[in-house]
C-alpha cells in the first residue's frame, strides 16, 4: 500500500509539473519528486540508493535548478505556431519510449523472487563470503567499492567528466560576483544565525557518512553531496566572498582531480605491488586489514571528486551574469 501511495503521488507530481509553465514551480515539483522517490527506495529497502536520491534529486539539483533560473524568464514562452505544430511530437516520443520500457520488463521476474536469474550468480557469493573475504558490513559497499570497484572508478570519471564540461561550456570567474544570497538573504539575521548553528552539524553529518559508510548507509559519494550542499548553503546566505575564501575555485579543481587521481592511484599500487588492479588485499598486514585500506582510501576519492565537482557546478552556474538584463 505504501508503494502504491507514493506511486499515485509521484505520478500527480510529474503531471502537475508538465502542465505549468511557472519554472519556478516546476523546480520545487522536480524536488518534490526526487523526494517521493527516496522514500519510495526506503521501502523497497535500497537505503543507499535512497540516500543519494534524497542528497542530490531533492537537496543540490533543485538548488541548481534555482540558480540557472535566475538567468532566464520564469515562465515559459510557447510561440503559438510552434505549439501547433509540436504539440502530438512529445505525446508519440513518450508513448514509444514508455512502449519500449513495458516490453522490456514484460519478462522480468518478480519483485523479490527467491529463483530470479540474478541471484543464481555472484549474489549468493558475495551474501556468503563478503563479510569474510572484505570484512565489512555493509553489503553495498563491499560490492560496490571492492568487488566492482571498476565500476566505481568509472563512475568517479563520468562525474570529473560533466564537472569538466560544464566548467568548459560555462567557465567561472576568480573574482566573485554579488549573487543571490548576499543580495536577498544575507541581511535576514534569523537565516544567518541559524545557518551558522546548522553548518558545523551539516559537515559534521557529512564526515560520518564518509567513514560510517562500511557498517550503513553512505559512502563517498553521498558524504561529498553533503559536504558540497552545506557550502552551498552557506553562499546562499552570506554570499560568494566569504565562501571563497574558504574554498577557492581553483582549489576545487585540483580536489576534483585529486580524487580520481587517488582512486586510480591505489589501483596502480596494487598493481606494482604484484597483483591484480584495485585488489586491495596487499595494501595491509593481512588481507581483510587491506581491504579495509583500500575501501578507505577510493570512497575519499570518491567523496572529494563529488565535493569538488558539485561545488564547481554550482558555482558556475551561479556565477553567472544575466544576459538579458546583463546584471549579477
Amino acid at each position: 500500500m505504501i508503494n502504491v501511495v507514493l506511486l499515485g503521488f509521484m505520478i500527480m507530481v510529474a503531471f502537475a509539473a508538465i502542465r505549468m509553465r511557472d519554472l519556478f514551480a516546476v523546480a520545487m515539483l522536480s524536488g518534490i519528486y526526487s523526494f517521493l522517490a527516496a522514500g519510495l527506495f526506503m521501502a523497497l529497502d535500497a537505503v543507499d540508493v535512497a540516500f543519494t536520491e534524497a542528497a542530490v534529486g531533492a537537496g543540490v539539483t533543485t538548488v541548481l535548478f534555482l540558480s540557472t533560473l535566475r538567468c532566464i524568464d520564469r515562465f515559459e514562452v510557447q510561440e503559438e505556431h510552434l505549439i501547433e505544430r509540436r504539440r502530438w511530437l512529445p505525446v508519440v516520443v513518450v508513448l514509444i519510449t514508455g512502449g519500449a520500457l513495458v516490453y522490456g520488463m514484460s519478462d522480468a521476474p518478480l519483485m523479490g523472487l527467491a529463483d530470479a536469474p540474478v541471484h543464481g550468480h555472484v549474489s549468493q557469493r558475495y551474501i556468503e563470503q563478503g563479510p569474510i573475504e572484505v570484512g565489512v558490513a555493509n553489503m553495498v559497499t563491499a560490492v560496490l567499492a571492492s568487488y566492482r570497484g571498476f565500476d566505481t572508478l568509472g563512475e568517479t570519471v563520468v562525474i570529473f567528466t560533466a564537472g569538466l564540461t560544464v566548467l568548459l561550456l560555462l567557465g567561472f570567474e576568480d573574482k566573485p560576483t554579488q549573487r543571490l544570497g548576499r543580495n536577498a538573504s544575507g541581511h535576514h539575521l534569523v537565516l544567518r544565525v541559524v545557518t551558522k548553528i546548522l553548518l558545523p552539524f551539516i559537515l559534521m553529518f557529512a564526515l560520518y557518512v564518509q567513514f560510517h559508510g562500511d557498517f550503513g548507509a553512505g559512502g563517498g559519494f553521498q558524504a561529498g553531496v553533503i559536504f558540497a550542499t552545506g557550502f552551498i548553503l552557506y553562499d546562499l546566505v552570506f554570499g560568494s566572498d566569504d565562501t571563497r575564501q574558504v574554498v577557492p575555485v581553483r582549489c576545487l579543481i585540483w580536489g576534483a582531480c585529486a580524487g580520481v587521481l587517488l582512486y586510480g592511484g591505489v589501483g596502480v599500487t596494487t598493481a606494482l605491488m604484484g597483483e591484480a588492479y584495485l585488489d586491495y588485499n596487499v595494501l595491509g598486514a593481512d588481507p581483510v586489514a587491506g581491504q579495509h585500506i583500500g575501501i578507505m582510501l577510493v570512497e575519499f576519492g570518491v567523496g572529494l571528486t563529488v565535493f569538488s565537482v558539485v561545488l564547481l557546478i554550482y558555482e558556475a552556474l551561479a556565477g553567472r551574469r544575466c544576459r538579458p538584463c546583463q546584471k549579477p
